[in-house]
């Protein structure tokens, strides 16, 4: 009787904290600041619409884009400076830091990767990443960190005083290390082509594990809970 028992042991789950809430509405935040940056900003290299025409010079339309887009581009900068704070010094984010061991682990490497082959099972990792999400993450802020650079040293050529003023000496030199303002602007343009290209991956691949890993990987990031396989 007791080992028939032993053989309907069912494996059930058990919610597991993944995500706390400042990380969840940073990464929203985030979310929407790309989007809005994005939109506006192809408005401002390629405007797409033009102001409903009317006697009063009132239509500055490209003048509210290029509002929304340095509005956002500070509120981008504020969410990733305090997601950059959370990953080096929150205890609640310890798993994140945790995941560089996974990384450097050539044997979690091979059995990620048999993983989206579908050949194994997700391998059991130590931190909130797997490998390749890991270099994923960090190429995202990369091009981050250059996106807001560059970003701040076109915003130094509109306005010269106040903020602008501030940090013009220290964006002149970064204006010159890429080689004068027009190359700052193509580089600011292949940045955000890398950031889309690297949030449609991003969006299939939390999909991807949702589907095939059954743990809530999409519901984490609302409700902050995943769920984890328990016997």
């Amino acid at each position: 009787m007791a080992q028939l028992n032993e053989s309907l042991k069912i494996p059930c789950k058990e919610e597991e904290v993944e995500f706390g809430v400042a990380f969840r509405w940073q990464h929203w935040i985030r979310a929407l600041s790309i989007v809005v940056l994005a939109v506006s900003g192809f408005y401002l290299a390629y405007p797409f619409l033009s102001p409903p025409v009317n006697a009063e010079p009132t239509g500055f339309l490209y003048a509210l884009f290029r509002s929304w887009h340095e509005i956002f581009g500070f509120v981008l900068i504020s969410v990733i400076l305090y997601k950059t704070f959370l990953f080096f010094f929150s205890k609640q984010h310890a798993n994140e830091r945790t995941s560089l061991g996974d990384f450097l682990n050539p044997k979690v490497w091979m059995a990620q990767i048999k993983y989206y082959l579908l050949i194994e099972k997700h391998p059991a990792i130590k931190g909130a990443y797997n490998p390749l999400q890991f270099v994923a993450y960090v190429s995202f802020y990369i091009m981050i960190f250059l996106l807001i650079l560059t970003g701040l040293i076109l915003y130094t050529n509109v306005y010269h005083s106040g903020f602008g003023g501030l940090i013009n000496g220290p964006m002149r030199f970064f204006e010159s290390l890429f080689g004068g303002l027009s190359t700052v602007r193509l580089f600011h343009h292949i940045l955000t082509w890398g950031i889309i290209l690297f949030v449609t991956v991003h969006v299939y691949m939390a999909i991807y594990n949702s589907i095939f890993g059954k743990e809530g990987g999409m519901d984490a990031i609302f409700s902050g809970l995943k769920w984890k396989k328990k016997h």
